[in-house]
């Protein structure tokens, strides 16, 4: 997030500009193939794939995405970990770069992500992803696939992750419907099953509030048992 705060700075002196002049350059700069947005948010647990990550701790999140109009995209996320070292809390931050493109009623959305971990890099390892996501009536349904290939840092094994998602939204009532449920093989985990149901609502101003119910099946930990997290997010 500094590099928001970076922006913000920069931009104090164009307070002095007459009006006309900053909206002038406010619309082209918002026109040109460059966009940049941020996430903040807080939840409860930090559940990635059914299974916690930050020891049934909160987690804290923040993100920045830049996309280019041709579809390419890199972002760069952290959140507080729990690497299960004796109870140490840790850093993750995930670096991606994709492309994303829709191609008539279909979104297609491929690339790959490196996870890496502050100080403790003999965990960091890298995953390609793809998915295809189309409009069933008023949902959105998206089918992906993440496949790690065999490296050190995971056993010297290869991860298959596959799932299905989706979200209906009820109208302009602010509020929606979003469920997934995914099968996980491979280096961290045994035939694995994951599933996720929750709500959102959209509390106006970039805020948005979310309820899930997260729960998995032949689960090699305790932390993936069932709970229910509950999380704020903040778009800008």
């Amino acid at each position: 997030m500094n590099y928001r705060l970076f922006l913000a700075a920069a931009a104090l002196p164009l307070a002095a500009l007459p009006t006309a002049v900053f909206a002038q350059d406010e619309e082209a700069a918002t026109s040109g193939p460059f966009d940049i947005s941020a996430q903040v948010g807080a939840f409860t647990d930090y559940r990635y794939r059914g299974i916690s990550l930050s020891g049934k701790d909160p987690e804290v999140t923040a993100s920045v995405t830049v996309s280019h109009e041709s579809g390419l995209y890199a972002s760069v996320w952290t959140s507080n970990v729990d690497l299960g070292n004796g109870g140490a809390k840790n850093v993750e931050v995930d670096w991606t770069a994709g492309f994303s493109k829709d191609v008539g009623p279909i979104s297609l959305d491929v690339g790959a992500v490196y996870y890496s971990y502050a100080n403790n890099s003999g965990f960091n390892y890298f995953e390609a992803y793809g998915s295809l996501g189309t409009k069933v009536g008023p949902a959105d349904v998206k089918v992906g696939v993440a496949y790690a290939p065999s490296q050190r840092n995971i056993g010297g094994q290869d991860n298959t992750y596959v799932y299905i998602a989706g979200d209906l939204p009820f109208g302009e009532s602010g509020w929606s419907a979003h469920g997934s449920f995914g099968l996980e093989d491979g280096a961290f985990a045994n035939n694995k099953k994951d599933w996720k149901v929750g709500m959102s609502y959209d509390l106006g101003s970039g805020l948005t509030a979310t309820v899930d119910y997260i729960d998995t099946a032949h689960s090699f930990t305790t932390l993936g048992k069932a709970t229910v997290v509950g999380g704020l997010t903040f778009d800008f």
